[in-house]
């Protein structure tokens, strides 16, 4: 299966090179950089196409949302769909088999930006998926890994966990390697937006922001904007 192809062409030449055939395609979200190679990829292969049913696609699909289990038979996988909104009011994730398909909801050491919900509505999303077991394989969208580490530094230079996770990242990504996947585990203990309500996030929020009240979706929403400009 594939999440979010964006382009169709890297996904058809790593089909041939492994001689694979594709059986499911998985949509999070609305935007083009997530869906631009579905079209292409499902005229190529008979392949059921699933997408957030609170949004709009021009191609056919299943429409799911939360509750809805995602089965692949085939695969011998089942996926749990869970709605996540905060990045878009569309947006879902895909868990299952010890996995997290997170789209732009939940980043390596990150989060996604706001284009149509709330900060409130995204802090309760990622309150959700940290939730999960902690041994869960978080696979996100985008390769932004360094960069989050950078922000999360800003934020926490203390933190031994996040100083040990900036070693591995930037050895593997020296070696030409994906940082990802990431663990539910590994996200609680250096993702600062799974950790508003420890004293280093939080004292580092009122120190750079405006912020007086200290209630974890208030700091998420305040370092969330720090993101933004960083």
């Amino acid at each position: 299966m594939v999440v979010d192809p964006g382009d169709a062409a890297p996904v058809l030449a790593v089909l041939a090179k492994l001689r694979l055939k594709l059986e499911a395609i998985l949509v999070t979200h609305h935007h083009d950089d997530h869906i631009g190679g579905v079209t292409e990829l499902a005229c190529s292969f008979p392949a059921p196409v699933y997408a957030p049913r609170k949004g709009q696609y021009s191609f056919p699909h299943h429409a799911v949302n939360e509750g809805d289990l995602v089965a692949l038979e085939s695969l011998g996988i089942h996926l749990q769909v869970m709605e996540t909104p905060g990045h878009t009011l569309d947006h879902i994730v895909y868990y299952g088999a010890n996995s997290l398909f997170c789209g732009d909801t939940l980043f390596s050491c990150g989060c996604g930006r706001l284009f149509e919900g709330t900060c409130e509505q995204l802090y309760g999303s990622l309150q959700r998926l940290a939730a999960l077991p902690p041994q869960t394989q978080v696979y996100c969208a985008h390769e932004y890994t360094a960069e989050n580490i950078r922000f999360a530094f800003s934020l926490d230079p203390e933190n031994a966990n996040l100083a040990q996770r900036k070693h591995e990242v930037e050895r593997c990504r020296a070696d030409g390697r994906p940082s990802l996947p990431s663990n539910m585990a590994q996200e609680c203990a250096t993702n600062p937006f799974l950790r508003c309500d420890s004293p280093a996030i939080i004292s580092a929020a009122m120190a750079m922001t405006s912020l007086e009240d200290n209630h974890p979706a208030s700091v998420f929403c305040a370092i969330r904007k720090l993101k933004n400009s960083f």
